[in-house]
């Protein structure tokens, strides 16, 4: 999954040949065809690997207890810190976004779905609320372009402001 998730990365799910993600993987087309029946139920399971992947990050950085007695802005700054470690591999990232793009597709629709409610319930359980949940998905998309842009080494007055510097 790993490997495949990176190869999406890379040109996305229209872009990316399941031959390209064999060879990526040193396994042979038709070897990858008896795992998944077609690129969009493999791209599906990437997704779901990815969405395991982040709630393992989330939960292993979350503050012990949930971070029981800690402000709500200290939780929210830990799970920022958790979803900036994860995404510093920018293959994560850039498959994410390749995710939201290929939602035209029925089984990767589904996936992503499942990836943004078990993200909800994630975030939910680490920050409290539903006001929470909703400023740590616009904080995070936020986030996303200053990563994605690599903003944090340009300095220019407008990327100061989107990355509060």
């Amino acid at each position: 999954m790993a490997a495949a998730v990176d190869c999406f990365a890379q040109k996305g799910f229209y872009g990316t040949t399941t031959h390209e993600i064999a060879a990526w993987v040193g396994v042979s087309q038709p070897y990858l065809y008896r795992l998944y029946p077609n690129k969009e139920a493999l791209f599906a399971a990437a997704v779901d690997h990815v969405s395991v992947v982040m709630t393992d990050t989330l939960v292993a950085h979350s503050p012990a207890s949930g971070g029981a007695g800690l402000s709500p802005e200290a939780r929210l700054d830990a799970a920022r810190g958790a979803y900036a470690a994860l995404v510093a591999d920018r293959n994560i990232l850039r498959f994410l976004m390749h995710a939201n793009c290929a939602v035209g597709e029925p089984l990767v629709a589904q996936a992503v779905r499942r990836c943004y409610a078990k993200q909800v319930d994630t975030v939910r359980q680490l920050l409290g609320d539903d006001a929470a949940v909703r400023r740590w998905f616009g904080d995070g998309m936020l986030d996303n372009v200053v990563a994605v842009l690599g903003l944090a080494d340009i300095d220019e007055p407008w990327a100061h402001v989107l990355t509060a510097r």
